[in-house]
């Protein structure tokens, strides 16, 4: 099920996808109006009918919003808000553009769907208007409240009539029967009174109901054909009236759920006439019930007892349904699907009679003759035979007798006399003779059934094989054939079919059942053995009418079997068509009217009559393509003459039309006349309503006004008390906010207090530690002049050994330093080396995991190379021997420079010092790499490695020498401190 939330659209869709209702409910699609304001809820529908097609809709709200919805084109479209609840609608004007809508007011308005715009406002009621009524011209309508009924014209809309009743007698309705002009009015008083709409004349009143079933009436329902008036009350009985005999005929009780009847309405059929059989009963639970008024049957129910409905309207086709549920939504149903497990298609008319098995099958077997029109029963023995023959002989009389009664009170005898006699049945009776002596069902449900299924695969392209230029006709016969396809496979695949419907749907076009009928009637009885040969023509059929040429005129007969012709070429050709191609439309008519009125055997001596009657040009003809050219002329001349003849029809109808057109014109003159004047008696009346509407807006202007400016009062007032409010609120949160404010500058002046105290004690403690520290320091460098004085005066000899010793504990140091450099260095090397192995054995991994032969190899050159690795450092070892000699010898000689150095300086401590190492020839005397290397002895990468190991030697000595520099730096600057010291003593 879909649901639609028309919202605040004014326009839209109304279901998205293709409505595909189930069987179970029904429901095309359920609709709701919910607002989209500041406080949401839901607009409730009160009101709905249809127009007069039965494919659009209006429906309005308890707000005044007033909703078209074309179902044919799934539109839906808001053309008026009244901004007032409405009470009734009707929808079935005479202009199809205009409703009438009874609003809250008590006024009913008349608005155009198309323009939105008012047409009409009619004022008159003192009480809510709960009904609508539209005569079925379209030209006056009934307006019903509780105390009085107005009859209106809706060409002025001026009121004609007004029903004044006692007060102690209220309304219970008052409406239009359909298809006439009589009123009915019903009261609170159960009293039923029908009267005459031009004269308002009584014609009649109902008569009380029997007191065993005695009860108020509150809700009423007619058939289209106004024959049967239904009506019920606060109670599970539902009295049928026939208005005809003014009668009560029939009491219909509903289940014992039901205590009391809501609303009735009848649902219309389009092939029953009017008189319809279904009627739809809304009972307190809020369930429709829909029951067959003849048989009493309940046929199927919309509703629930959770979404009850509070009323329906049902269209005028009888194919949709509207209820407004008691929860304010606006629910659709599809009969079709309703009724789809009622209405199913009658039996196919082609049944398959299987052989019984062979080894159940002996001479002893029951025969049966099957026989036309006749079935034989097994033999049996002699005395019920003749039982059965005496038995047959009584039944004889009886059984002529009934065969010739045909309905309505005619006989077929009688009717074969008249058409004797006058060669035809009257034009203005032949249908109805043709219905009665075919007997036909109409049998509305089942041909419904089989229309509902649509157009089949057999006939989509009809059009295309059969060019008719009436589109009406096309569609008629398309139809009719698909409903004859759906209703038995067979005819699907005939590919006569169409020639022989078409004559019966040209000439049964405005009735479609009667045309189906008469069609399935003729193929059952007249061709029913045509098909024992398909798809091959009837062989049978035509067998039989050259038996009969043979017996009537050897002659012809024998012409034709020189020439090779054949009954499927002269006969076969004539009942295909069924003589449609050959005969005017006439003769046609003639023709069948004696058809129908025998045996089905006279439709064959039809046939050989027609031969027999052409014999002369039969004959004159040789050659087999003379007689398709003569069937061709002939169906030429017979073309020409029906073409002439509507030829001159159409110059009849064409004369009578502007006839009648001219007449027409007259009278369109004369109502425009009468128009104009109505116009201008509606123009000074809306005048006066104008003023009137003048009068009132500018009262309502000014009382609105005034109410806006007090409302802006108002509003004023509210924003100073806000501001103020607010203002307030603002000085507090700014008061609470400085205090807090306050609180933090008190907390953050306390934690920098604390924090300056704490780093000025730090400050002062790392103060007095370095003063501490100075002290110290100075009273240890004191110690250590004084100290140094004292051995440079009395012991040179042990400051000599000492600093012997501490150049030696320098050089041991210096050595295993080296040392620890060169074990770090090759540990750095070996780890370096083994890392990129590692990866380089990780690469070889993955990506070479393959090439394993190639790794051997790559293995055993790699043991060659190490062997002769092993030479190079074998080699580089004897190398680094001697560069570890020549280290040796310039840390002696550089020992030797510095010892030397001292013992000057302590014999001459104010002597100024010179630089060491600044000439080319001091600094020749240190080791250097291409002293060590021998490049003409070594491999490259043995060569590489001894100059990175050089270069690291080279680094290590001038960092030592930089150390020894920085030593003797400080030496001196002590002992010019020394020499300078008595000086400052003595100042």
């Amino acid at each position: 099920m879909q649901s639609t939330d028309l919202g605040n659209k004014e326009s839209g869709k109304i279901w998205h996808r293709k409505p595909s209702p189930a069987t179970r409910d029904g429901i095309i699609v359920n609709i709701i109006h919910n607002t989209s304001d500041y406080h949401p809820k839901v607009l409730r529908f009160l009101n709905v009918a249809f127009d007069g097609t039965g494919d659009c809709l209006i429906a309005g709200d308890h707000q005044g919003n007033i909703y078209v919805f074309d179902l044919h084109g799934n539109r839906f479209n808001l053309v008026q808000r009244t901004a007032q609840a409405c009470t009734a609608l009707a929808f079935n004007l005479r202009r199809k553009s205009e409703f009438l809508v009874a609003l809250a007011d008590y006024s009913i308005k008349c608005f155009d769907t198309v323009t939105k715009e008012l047409v009409s406002w009619m004022r008159g009621h003192e009480s809510s208007v709960f009904s609508i009524s539209v005569h079925a011209s379209g030209k006056y309508a009934i307006t019903t409240s509780s105390d009085t009924a107005q009859l209106w014209d809706l060409d002025t809309f001026q009121r004609k009539r007004k029903l004044n009743i006692r007060q102690s007698v209220g309304i219970q309705k008052v409406f239009f029967l359909p298809l006439s002009n009589t009123i009915l009015s019903c009261f609170k008083d159960n009293s039923i009174f029908a009267w005459e709409c031009d004269t308002l004349f009584c014609k009649y009143q109902l008569p009380a109901p029997p007191e065993s079933s005695s009860i108020l009436y509150k809700v009423f329902a007619v058939t289209r054909d106004g024959r049967i008036l239904a009506a019920g009350g606060k109670s599970n009985h539902l009295h049928l009236w026939c208005l005809e005999a003014r009668q009560l005929f029939r009491i219909i009780q509903m289940p014992t759920k039901v205590r009391a009847i809501r609303h009735l309405e009848f649902l219309p059929d389009s092939f029953d006439a009017g008189s319809n059989q279904v009627l739809g009963v809304l009972s307190q639970d809020g369930i429709m019930r829909f029951i067959n008024i003849q048989t009493c049957k309940l046929l199927f129910e919309i509703g629930s007892l959770d979404e009850g409905i509070s009323s329906s309207a049902i269209s005028p086709h009888g194919r949709y349904i509207a209820s407004i549920m008691e929860n304010g939504s606006l629910n659709i149903y599809s009969v079709q699907a309703l009724t789809q497990e009622i209405n199913k298609p009658p039996p196919p008319l082609v049944k398959v009679i299987e052989d019984l098995p062979k080894n159940k099958l002996s001479s002893s077997d029951l025969k049966m003759k099957v026989t036309s029109g006749r079935v034989q029963q097994p033999a049996k023995s002699r005395e019920s035979k003749m039982q059965t023959r005496i038995l047959k002989q009584d039944l004889t009389g009886d059984f002529e007798s009934k065969k010739n009664e045909l309905p309505d009170g005619l006989n077929k005898k009688r009717l074969q006399i008249l058409l004797k006699g006058y060669g035809e049945y009257p034009t203005k009776y032949r249908m109805f003779i043709w219905r009665s002596l075919l007997q036909l069902p109409e049998n509305h449900t089942a041909f419904s059934t089989l229309i509902d299924k649509g157009t089949h695969v057999a006939f989509l392209n009809l059009q295309k094989k059969y060019p008719i230029k009436s589109r009406k006709l096309l569609r008629v016969l398309q139809r009719t054939l698909s409903a004859l396809a759906h209703w038995s496979v067979i005819f699907s695949d005939t590919p006569y079919l169409p020639l022989l419907a078409f004559p019966f749907v040209k000439l049964f076009q405005n009735n479609q059942l009667i045309c189906f009928e008469v069609i399935a009637t003729l193929i059952i009885n007249w061709c029913q053995h045509w098909f024992e040969y398909f798809p091959n023509p009837p062989i049978n059929i035509l067998s039989m009418i050259e038996n009969v040429l043979a017996f009537h005129d050897k002659e012809l007969l024998q012409h034709f079997i020189d020439h090779d012709i054949t009954s499927q070429l002269y006969a076969w050709p004539l009942l295909e068509t069924v003589f449609s191609e050959v005969l005017t439309r006439e003769e046609w008519l003639k023709l069948f009217d004696n058809i129908f009125s025998n045996h089905p055997s006279f439709l064959l001596m039809t046939v050989v009559a027609y031969n027999i009657c052409s014999r002369t040009p039969l004959l004159s003809c040789n050659l087999k393509d003379d007689f398709e050219t003569v069937e061709d002329m002939q169906a030429k001349v017979d073309q020409q003459r029906v073409e002439d003849e509507a030829w001159y029809q159409k110059q009849e109808l064409l004369r009578k039309a502007e006839e009648t057109r001219r007449e027409m014109l007259l009278q369109e003159e004369e109502k425009m006349i009468q128009q104009r004047q109505r116009l201008a008696a509606v123009k000074r009346e809306l005048k006066v309503k104008e003023m009137h509407l003048q009068d009132a807006a500018r009262r309502r202007f000014l009382k609105l006004q005034q109410d806006q400016q007090e409302m802006e009062l108002r509003r004023l007032d509210d924003e100073i008390g806000r501001k103020v409010y607010m203002r307030d609120r603002e000085i507090a949160a700014t008061a609470r906010d400085l205090e807090m404010r306050q609180l933090e500058l008190e907390s953050q002046k306390r934690l920098y207090e604390k924090n300056l105290t704490e780093n000025q004690e730090a400050v002062a403690k790392e103060m007095r530690a370095d003063a501490d520290a100075y002290r110290r320091k100075v009273d240890l460098e004191e110690h250590m002049f004084h100290k140094l004085i004292e051995a440079g005066e009395t012991q040179s000899q042990k400051t000599q050994k000492v600093i012997k010793e501490n150049l030696a504990k320098a050089e041991q140091a210096c050595l295993n330093t080296d040392w620890q450099i060169q074990s770090l260095h090759k540990q750095k090397c070996d780890d370096l080396q083994r890392n990129k192995c590692y990866q380089e054995v990780a690469k070889l991994l993955r990506e070479n995991r393959r090439k394993e032969i190639e790794i051997i190899n790559a293995m055993v050159e790699e043991e060659a190379k190490k062997w002769k690795e092993a030479e190079g450092k074998e080699f580089r070892l004897r190398s680094a021997k001697k560069a570890s000699a020549l280290s040796d010898a310039s840390r002696k000689w550089f020992l030797k420079q510095e010892i030397n150095a001292a013992v000057e300086h302590a014999e001459n401590p104010c002597h100024k010092e010179e630089p060491r190492f600044q000439n080319e020839q001091d600094s020749s005397c240190l080791p250097r790499t291409s002293q060590l290397n021998d490049s003409s002895e070594m491999d490259p990468s043995t060569q590489i490695s001894l100059n990175r190991r050089a270069v690291e030697w080279d680094t290590t000595g001038q960092n030592l020498i930089k150390k020894v520099r920085n030593l003797r730096q400080r030496l001196t600057a002590r002992a010019r401190h020394r020499c300078q010291t008595p000086h400052l003593l003595a100042a």
